[in-house]
């Protein structure tokens, strides 16, 4: 729009300057016919000299004439010149706006087929994509990636079905630790919790300490002193208690007395044999920022207040405007080890490749030279993404700004 009217403004100049010069060559043409035929030697000398000094005031109008023509014909070109560029700034606008998307993790490990019953298998998936079309409608209607992902972790922390919130595992001393931590990309902000014990929804806090508190990372009865200052709900223990995870850790324990403590097995009874299950999000929005967000019940049987990855910046959770936005589940010790989540980030800001690749050159071969494994989700600032893992399944869903939705459990 703004270009189609610079060009009709500028061929209306081009019009007038052209019809001002044609005047002024008439008008000059028409001094040199009279002068030719009535300043005869001897005829009408008062006349010639009149007509003489006339065509000097013309020759100087008509130089004033063509330089300010000259200079309107620039000035247009000009104009011209700049229109594309509006164009181009609108365009990329117009990109930004249109470029957001949206990618969920609800933990990896050995989860395979034959174990999964048809009807835990349409549980699994109608709640990843509950969880992930909330985060994408606040992401169509304009809302912030930080709102999103808090949105999102919240409907898996509300399910039994995942290791975070209401479905997190026990520990040894048969109780529910839960950590959490969230990262804006546009700031670099960050909050993170660990070992809370009465939070319902761990990620709320960790985005209350990044946005209330000078700190990052609150643990324990801190951040649930922090927590009731800031009017957060305190929960009953028991709201935390689901029958299938306490037998999990009962099953767990026998384990260890027929093994003498040679062998310490961590499990969840929702991905058969897995030491790991955790929720996370990650999202890109219309402003073109991202954010990230995790949260974990941790691993059963865990004892003296182990923290595992989930609330280590830089491990479990990352953001970075200039990159990426990660989410990691998997073995925490591994993934504070190998700094999973900025390590993806730093690969692709100093070795200039894409995502997908620096996903997998950390998941498939930086981790399991460690002895972890597990996986990520993560998005671009361009809104790629990547839903990497070295494991038998991930429990994972993305989509994208047209509304597309890819929903998957097994490793394909």
């Amino acid at each position: 729009m703004l270009e189609q009217m610079y060009e009709k403004k500028t061929k209306n100049l081009h019009f007038i300057v052209l019809l001002v010069s044609f005047i002024d060559v008439f008008v000059v043409c028409s001094h040199y016919f009279l002068q030719l035929n009535l300043c005869k030697p001897s005829k009408n000398k008062g006349f010639c000299i009149i007509l003489a000094n006339r065509k000097k005031t013309l020759a100087m109008k008509q130089i004033l004439t063509l330089l300010i023509g000259f200079f309107i014909l620039f000035s247009c070109n000009n104009v011209k010149k700049g229109a594309p560029e509006v164009k181009k700034e609108v365009n990329k606008s117009e990109k930004i706006a249109n470029t957001f998307g949206i990618v969920i993790h609800g933990g990896a490990g050995t989860i395979l087929k034959k174990n999964m019953s048809d009807s835990l298998e349409i549980a699994y998936t109608s709640k990843l994509k509950e969880a992930i079309t909330t985060g994408h409608s606040i992401l169509n209607n304009g809302g912030t990636s930080l709102e999103a992902v808090t949105a999102t972790i919240n409907i898996m922390e509300d399910s039994p079905l995942f290791n975070s919130g209401k479905g997190a595992v026990f520990t040894h001393d048969e109780t529910n630790e839960l950590d959490a931590s969230i990262m804006d990309g546009a700031t670099l902000n960050a909050g993170a919790v660990a070992g809370v014990t009465h939070i319902k929804n761990p990620i709320n806090l960790a985005l209350e300490v990044m946005n209330n508190s000078p700190h990052v990372l609150l643990a324990g009865e801190g951040a649930e002193q922090f927590a009731r200052q800031q009017g957060f709900e305190m929960m009953d223990p028991s709201y935390f208690y689901t029958e299938k995870r306490y037998q999990s850790l009962l099953r767990v324990k026998e384990r260890e007395m027929r093994e003498q403590y040679k062998s310490i097995s961590f499990e969840d009874s929702f991905i058969k044999d897995s030491k790991f299950g955790t929720v996370g999000c990650v999202a890109l929005d219309k402003n073109g920022n991202l954010a990230a967000g995790t949260s974990t019940g941790g691993m059963t049987n865990k004892r003296w207040n182990r923290i595992g990855d989930s609330p280590i910046i830089g491990a479990g959770t990352y953001a970075n405007n200039a990159t990426c936005a990660v989410s990691s589940t998997g073995w925490g010790e591994y993934f504070i080890r190998a700094m999973v989540a900025h390590d993806i980030s730093a690969m692709m800001e100093y070795k200039g490749i894409s995502l997908q690749e620096a996903a997998k050159e950390v998941i498939q071969n930086k981790v399991p030279a460690l002895g972890g494994d597990g996986g990520i989700v993560a998005i671009d600032k361009d809104g790629n993404i990547a839903m990497e893992f070295n494991t038998a399944g991930m429990y994972r869903a993305h989509m994208n700004a047209k509304g597309e939705l890819i929903i998957k459990i097994y490793k394909e």
